[in-house]
């Protein structure tokens, strides 16, 4: 094997990993500050000897153990052609912007570092161009409000600039802005080969530099989303991968069930409607009754929104319901019906048209596929797969899904040799992390669990209220809240209160503003989840150094908040699974089934990982202090609890709550 290394005295790969992390180093020379870690070391090396026997590798490694640099300096010293695939796009530009370039610089390697985004990171040309039409006169008006008007105008003037088209790019450009989808493609509506825009266009581009890159980064809805529609570039680029790297592994499964399922979105069906009336007009106007159309879809998706969602009225987040609670309703199978013979009617009258431009094309597409699945979902589901509806606010999501990745990981394992590589903070709390390599196939992997590095004994405390409310009492939310109060009144803020759901949310921050007012403390900023963008609401719990930050399941992980601007985090319950849930309740009866616990091996083993995910929010660093707070009498009272704090990691465990509130008026008076 080729060793891409500079030493000439470095023969294997072993030894070129060795001698990158040592003391004198390359690492050392390059990274200021830079600390030799054992567990970090050995990480590495059994990446290496994964890359070199092309063997598939489970690591779980804990906050501080360096397991970014750790996957990617074996990778980069390999010589090997590698895939990088991460759970979110805010670590994927990390690690393209910020850690390759580093690493490639300090070992001197010529490695050629591609990014690859999904679709709806990138903008469209053509979709653009339509936009625009639809906010000129006597168009169809696509923009809801001012602001998009001006969020519009802002991605033109960056479109005459950019060169990867990432939208990204734009800074403050909201994720939930109206703008984002009127400018990007979907698999739906893209031309191909046949868009006007094809030769320039940004998605094309970056696909051609990732197949010419010795190293792809990637993310896991981007690899999932091309193994189930053959749609990202990935068909061509995966078999010639040697070696692959799963970083935020613990997301791998769920990530993989929504994209190799089949879904019916009332959104989809919108979009379909908007682009109609909008192409329509602008290039076929007179032709067809483009409005009559387009509203018999529009009309459709929202029958069915209503139809699924019943007499569920106000609907915060997403609620997932059971397939059989509306699958035998009238109203439910007529409004699929409907939905299907508007876009079988509207597909007809496309044929007039279809020689106009390649837009009619894609849209009489888009209809029949819109026909097929409705129709497919009034029909009855495989034995080995489920079905749910997810119901939000304003849309609908019918899903058929598998119950988990193990056939297809298994089917892609068997199709080229390479080695693979799973690894997070939290895949599991027992020593063979079987609610990972269960779910995934992967019983057969080498398994590696690196703890910690960091002294949490000494810099964490853990307490668990054991007289407090339960979960089920109405009383539960407000004592939460309240002792939020009482932590971040002895703190000066720097706190976290985590809830389990959304709709504990506003209770929790109302009680929260009352109390600290009647605490003496109004200076102290409560920041709540849905009151602005996630990355604004992270800025200014920061700039605010006297803040309390209340959110749910989007602030439970990837979230980076080193040094004393967060010492206190709250957990409102214990995050087990939701019982309820069709997908738990499918795996809870296979598990039955084989005849295996679906309390221990799929809910507590479910709140484990879920746990050590919030738990790690708190200490991000060597010198971090802090305390965790898990507001559920039952990991204080249940056989269970304890095996729940053994999941975590070792802090020191305080009984009473006068301990805990010493221990955080010791940290606020340590900061002078």
């Amino acid at each position: 094997m080729t060793v891409a290394t500079p030493d000439a005295g470095v023969t294997s790969l072993a030894e070129a990993v060795a001698h990158a992390f040592a003391v004198a180093g390359p690492l050392a020379q390059a990274e200021e500050g830079y600390t030799e870690r054992e567990v970090q070391q050995q990480f590495a090396r059994a990446v290496a000897a994964a890359i070199e026997s092309q063997d598939v590798l489970v690591a779980e490694a804990g906050t501080g153990v360096g397991k970014t640099f750790a996957y990617l300096v074996p990778l980069l010293l390999s010589g090997r052609r590698a895939l990088v695939s991460t759970a979110t796009k805010s670590l994927q530009d990390q690690l393209f912007l910020r850690d390759l370039p580093r690493l490639v610089k300090a070992l001197g390697v010529p490695v050629r570092v591609a990014l690859l985004k999904g679709r709806s990171s990138y903008l469209c040309l053509h979709r653009m161009a339509v936009a625009r039409q639809g906010g000129a006169p006597g168009q169809p008006v696509l923009l809801p409000d001012r602001f998009a008007v001006r969020a519009l105008a802002r991605v033109e003037a960056w479109a005459t600039g950019t060169k990867s088209g990432d939208l990204a790019e734009i800074d403050g450009l909201d994720d939930r802005s109206p703008v984002i989808p009127l400018v990007t493609s979907t698999r739906e509506n893209c031309l191909g080969s046949e868009c006007p825009q094809f030769t320039d266009c940004h998605v094309v581009r970056a696909r051609r530099e990732a197949m010419a890159a010795d190293l792809v980064v990637i993310n896991h809805h981007l690899f999932f989303a091309d193994l189930a529609l053959r749609d990202t570039g990935m068909a061509e680029l995966l078999p010639g991968v040697q070696a692959a790297v799963f970083d935020e592994a613990h997301q791998l499964v769920e990530a993989g069930v929504q994209f190799l399922g089949t879904t019916l979105g009332s959104a989809q069906a919108i979009d379909l409607a908007r682009d109609l009336l909008a192409v329509g007009l602008a290039q076929a106007r007179g032709l067809l009754d483009w409005s009559a159309l387009a509203g018999g879809i529009e009309r459709g998706a929202r029958d069915l929104r209503l139809a699924a969602a019943g007499a569920l009225r106000e609907v915060r987040g997403t609620i997932k319901l059971r397939w059989q609670e509306r699958a035998g309703q009238d109203g439910f199978i007529n409004a699929l019906g409907t939905l299907a013979t508007a876009a079988d009617a509207a597909g007809e009258a496309l044929r007039a048209v279809i020689d106009i431009g390649p837009d009619m094309g894609r849209l009489r597409e888009r209809c029949t596929a819109l026909a097929v699945a409705a129709r497919g979902f009034s029909g009855e589901a495989a034995a080995d797969r489920v079905r749910w509806i997810d119901v939000s606010a304003h849309a609908v999501r019918l899903v058929d899904s598998p119950l988990d990745i193990r056939d297809m990981l298994a089917e892609q394992r068997a199709r080229t040799p390479k080695a693979w590589v799973f690894t997070s903070a939290t895949l599991g709390d027992d020593e063979s992390l079987s609610w990972f390599t269960r779910a995934a196939g992967l019983e057969d992997a080498t398994v590696l669990r690196l703890g910690s590095p960091f002294d949490y004994a000494a810099h964490a405390r853990l307490y668990v209220p054991a007289d407090f409310p339960k979960p089920n009492e109405s009383a539960h939310p407000v004592a939460v809240a309240q002792l939020a109060v009482r932590c971040a009144a002895a703190l000066g803020g720097r706190t976290f209160v985590l809830t389990t759901t959304l709709r504990a949310l506003p209770l929790v921050a109302d009680t929260l503003r009352a109390g600290l007012d009647a605490a003496g403390a109004p200076h102290v900023e409560v920041l709540v989840q849905g009151s602005g963008p996630k990355r604004a609401l992270l800025q200014r719990f920061l700039a605010a150094r006297a803040a309390v930050l209340v959110g749910s399941a989007t602030f439970w992980e990837g979230i980076d908040v080193p040094g004393d601007a967060l010492q206190c985090v709250l957990i409102d319950k214990l995050p087990f699974p939701p019982p309820n849930d069709p997908l738990v309740e499918a795996r809870g009866r296979r598990l039955e089934k084989e005849g295996r616990s679906p309390f221990s091996e799929l809910f507590v083993a479910d709140a484990a990982v879920s746990l050590k995910q919030g738990a790690g929010r708190l200490v991000r660093s060597e010198t971090d202090r802090g305390l965790l707070v898990v507001c559920d009498p039952r990991m204080a009272r249940m056989p269970y609890g304890a095996r729940l704090i053994a999941a975590l990691p070792p802090m020191t465990r305080v009984t009473q709550e006068a301990q805990a509130l010493d221990w955080l008026a010791t940290l606020a008076a340590s900061r002078g």
